[in-house]
């Protein structure tokens, strides 16, 4: 079997063994989050209304965050720390060279995105995103199931490469090399609207990267191709792993990190805290409008 590690298509995945694949549901509504174990939140409600067969689910809040930690400038998804992180991959039964697969509905694959990087943030690089979410796996009549999966739990104990995949924000201030794309739209990118954070606008000499321009319409990323000459006109002659990703809370970069590498432009890194973490600060500068350029 041909390990993916980008993206994987619904065929692709239907192909699989069951015994060779993790299947992860990430569905999540930001506006719908849930509020504790009795009060789950809509993605996990629709996942357990129906999910691709084997799926577990991965709580964007609970599983690819730590919100005890916002209060430490780390912005409002906070990574998970490694400790917990294994536990998650303990409880889904991860072993070391199985294909993960990670999904999440029609709005471009954003918490899935989020999984993916954590995964190779951990050192795993087995890991693709199903390319058109769980409604491109619906729509080509693919089998669903509906409730809760459990899968035999395994001991793992993960560490991440920090220095690899990470910047933090002494490292986005002071290095003179690097190209910062905010994968927020336009709008709030510009500081015109900022429906979540106390502040509106963008980190100073960060490029404008929408990660809705990184798929087609009905979902699906752009090719390859396209997907390498759009980030190198943005980027111009930079190497990709000059290039920091960014947005509002650490989630819709991953996007951006992703189509990157799937068009072969690889090495680029996160500024995880993102938008919300770079405001927390109020020291920092803060831009207005469109960078000249």
């Amino acid at each position: 079997m041909t390990l993916k590690t980008t993206l994987i298509d619904v065929q692709e995945l239907a192909a699989l063994a069951p015994s060779d694949v993790l299947i992860v549901d990430c569905r999540f509504d930001l506006m719908a989050p849930g509020s504790g174990e009795r009060d789950v939140g809509k993605g996990e409600r629709d996942y357990r209304d129906g999910h691709i067969p084997g799926a577990v689910y991965a709580s964007l809040d609970s599983d690819l965050s730590d919100l005890t930690r916002k209060s430490q400038g780390l912005g409002r998804h906070p990574l998970p720390l490694e400790a917990a992180f294994s536990e998650v991959l303990s409880r889904w039964g991860w072993h070391e060279g199985m294909q993960v697969v990670c999904y999440d509905a029609a709005n471009g694959s954003l918490a899935a995105a989020r999984l993916w990087w954590l995964l190779r943030l951990a050192g795993i690089r087995d890991v693709a995103v199903l390319d058109g979410g769980y409604q491109a796996w619906v729509a080509a009549g693919m089998p669903v199931e509906t409730g809760d999966v459990n899968r035999e739990p395994r001991a793992v104990s993960v560490y991440f490469d920090a220095d690899q995949y990470m910047v933090d924000h002494a490292a986005l201030r002071n290095d003179p090399q690097r190209v910062l794309l905010d994968a927020r739209a336009a709008p709030r990118y510009r500081g015109e609207v900022e429906p979540i954070d106390p502040v509106g606008g963008h980190v100073p000499g960060a490029l404008n990267r929408p990660f809705s321009d990184n798929l087609r319409e009905d979902g699906r990323f752009k090719p390859a191709d396209m997907l390498r000459r759009e980030f190198q006109a943005l980027i111009g002659a930079h190497a990709s792993q000059d290039v920091m990703h960014m947005c509002g809370s650490g989630v819709t970069a991953c996007h951006n990190l992703l189509a990157m590498e799937h068009a072969g432009l690889t090495g680029s890194r996160l500024y995880a805290p993102s938008w919300s973490g770079w405001v927390s600060d109020a020291t920092r500068p803060v831009a207005k409008g469109a960078e000249p350029g």
